[in-house]
């Protein structure tokens, strides 16, 4: 009888142990180690081998041919956003978010719009008749999608040999299970072993992969740290609940930028994909309302305007307080230091809450003048003209910077139907003279700004 081996895994990063450790020496995170059961068997780790597996050797890398093949068209314009132009044959991605977020809707979407791409849909969570149900929500059917209702890894590579797809969707990783370790599913070494061995084969049969993850209540993706480590593409799908809204982030890329963005609306027949993040980030309103200012932003390569809105009101309590949704808290604190030491508004007894309208969170430092104007609003109780938007960076001497792609910015907010944009002096001379439709009005400190809008 074959003796148990077990060790102890950080559940951090995934270092290995032979004794439990209180403080992990890879990442120094405490009570972090966890122990598994590792029996290996050598008969086991070798039992699936694939037949077109590419036999590599050292090769000079002026001697290695570019491979020719195109990225895969997931006919989803967001999502081929995110990816950077399209699903790379043999990638692996892995893609997080809350329960109930719409991981699997958006993945079987994927699945269901290709009808020329063999895709095999591998589900550990739901059975067949319920993958039925959620197709037939969606209203699309697919002959090349295929279901597999399997966790072992071991059977799937079986039936990968006969299939063989062009893209797998593996829903989720924390339910499929291998016969190399003798632990449950969900372990920290069944997840690590699974993703590598999917890793295996997407490298050497030129397969992409999706894999779907859970979200631990910390935030972060379940699993060993690893785990993000090995897969080619991370993939942050996110939302409020209270809103119908969900944005796709790239928080990893290896073949395309982390600064794109995807935008989706839920509903009951699935995802919709929005072209025009506008809409979702300004509001209607009947009448003007103070503390409302607008920003042109930038995410990746797309430009849009967002909604800030800003309440500031007397201090009913002994310490004022600094409250934002969406936008950095200390930035915040920043810019009302800035107005308080360099402007002269008298802002230190008095609470400042911010909002970013949608549920986005933004790190532009291009809003910084939005926000300043929304807070200078609210503090005077007067509305900021609806058809004025803003694109400037502030600086901790009170001075206006400028901000990159301002004629982007300029185009969103003449495309919309804006007729004045608060932009910084010391833009290129090109932007700020070349002929608009809006009224670029250019400014070098916040007294222009407050002068422009309220006196």
């Amino acid at each position: 009888m074959t003796k148990v081996k077990t060790a102890f895994f950080c559940r951090n990063c995934g270092a290995q142990s032979p004794k439990w450790m209180g403080k992990c020496n890879a990442c120094g995170e405490w009570n972090t180690f966890v122990e598994e059961v590792i029996q290996r068997d050598d008969a086991s780790s070798s039992a699936h081998r694939f037949n077109n597996a590419k036999q590599s050797a050292p090769v000079p890398i002026g001697e290695i041919k570019a491979s020719l093949s195109r990225r895969i068209d997931t006919h989803d314009r967001e999502l081929n956003r995110v990816l950077g132009g399209g699903l790379v044959p043999g990638s692996l991605v892995l893609i997080g978010g809350e329960p109930g977020i719409g991981k699997s809707t958006l993945m079987l979407q994927v699945a269901l719009r290709c009808p020329e791409t063999r895709i095999l849909y591998i589900t550990g969570e739901e059975s067949d008749q319920q993958i039925r149900m959620r197709a037939e929500r969606l209203g699309t059917t697919n002959d090349n999608c295929l279901v597999l209702t399997e966790t072992n890894t071991q059977s799937i590579f079986h039936h990968l040999e006969k299939i063989k797809p062009v893209i797998i969707i593996a829903d989720s990783v924390q339910t499929l299970q291998t016969e190399v370790i003798d632990s449950s599913a969900g372990s920290i070494s069944q997840i690590r072993e699974c993703a590598a061995e999917l890793q295996r084969y997407a490298k050497q049969t030129g397969t992409a992969i999706f894999l779907i993850g859970h979200i631990t209540k910390e935030g972060g993706l379940a699993g060993p740290k690893i785990l993000e480590h090995m897969v080619d593409t991370v993939l942050q799908f996110e939302g409020d609940r209270n809103y119908g809204y969900r944005i796709l982030r790239s928080l990893k890329n290896r073949f395309g930028s982390t600064s794109e963005l995807g935008i989706y609306e839920m509903h009951d027949s699935g995802l919709r994909e929005v072209s025009n993040p506008s809409e979702i980030l300004l509001s209607s309103r009947d009448e003007p309302v103070s503390g409302v200012a607008i920003a042109a932003m930038m995410e990746g390569q797309r430009s849009m305007l967002v909604e800030i809105q800003a309440l500031v009101s007397s201090a009913v309590y002994g310490t004022p307080q600094r409250s934002a949704t969406g936008f950095d808290v200390r930035r915040l604190n920043m810019l009302l230091a800035v107005l308080e030491k360099r402007s002269g508004f008298r802002l230190g007894h008095k609470d400042v809450f911010l909002n970013i309208a949608g549920g986005l969170r933004v790190d532009d430092p291009a809003i910084d003048l939005a926000v300043v104007a929304a807070v200078l609003s609210s503090n005077q109780d007067i509305p900021v003209d609806a058809h004025t938007c803003f694109a400037a960076e502030v600086g901790l001497s009170g001075e206006i910077r400028p901000v990159s792609r301002i004629e982007q910015r300029i185009a969103e907010a003449e495309k919309l139907g804006f007729r004045r944009i608060f932009v910084s002096r010391f833009n290129t001379r090109e932007s700020l003279n070349r002929q608009h439709d809006i009224r670029v009005i250019a400014v070098s400190k916040i007294e222009e700004v407050y002068s422009g809008l309220f006196q």
